[in-house]
């Protein structure tokens, strides 16, 4: 036990956190069920995450990054597309991945939603992020760019109902996908 604790890493132990939470779920994991995958004392937790709350911030930072940023970024540098189509395929990819994992990955996304209520910072950076790709887009599709960075705001929150996960139980609605579009062609309209 002594010697794997000493080489213990934040990553081991955030992957070790996510299985504990697919295994448990997020309200019934604790601090020892990780130590326990791990073959460690919950001390040895403590030494990298100062509680359960900012283990949980530090297993949705890593979550968020590898199931929806890295796939946003691709398309976000995906140089085929340009103007509204790009930006339709950006948000329409957020929507996607978030309703995947919502089906998908259920305690997962049960700890993504609860973190999201609980770690404010980490969640602005999540939204600056996927806004500052979203001006991106904007940018290289013609508009300036202290408008792009607005725009781009502006857009992230009318589409909110379709990524949020405090919306997930209206995902289930067969109209949600043209729901969506109504309101995307809306905002192509307003874009020209």
């Amino acid at each position: 036990m002594g010697k794997f604790s000493e080489i213990l890493t934040k990553e081991q132990i955030l992957v070790a956190t996510e299985e504990a939470l697919r295994r448990f779920g997020v309200a019934k994991t604790s601090v020892t069920d990780v130590a326990h995958i791990l073959n460690v004392s919950h001390g040895t937790i403590y030494r990298h995450f100062k509680s359960k709350s900012e283990l949980l911030e530090g297993v949705t930072e890593k979550w968020l990054d590898e199931k929806i940023i890295n796939p946003l970024t691709d398309v976000c540098n995906d140089t085929s597309m340009n103007g509204p189509k790009h930006l339709q395929a950006y948000i329409q990819t957020l929507i996607e991945l978030k309703h995947h994992f919502a089906r998908e990955d259920e305690e997962m996304f049960k700890m993504y939603a609860k973190v999201t209520e609980e770690a404010a910072d980490l969640i602005y950076k999540h939204i600056n992020h996927i806004t500052d790709q979203m001006s991106q887009i904007i940018t290289r599709g013609g508009k300036k760019t202290e408008e792009s960075s607005r725009l781009a705001h502006a857009i992230f929150y009318a589409t909110i109902r379709f990524h949020h996960p405090s919306h997930a139980y209206e995902w289930k609605s067969p109209t949600i996908y043209n729901e969506f579009l109504d309101v995307w062609d809306l905002i192509e309209k307003g874009l020209k």
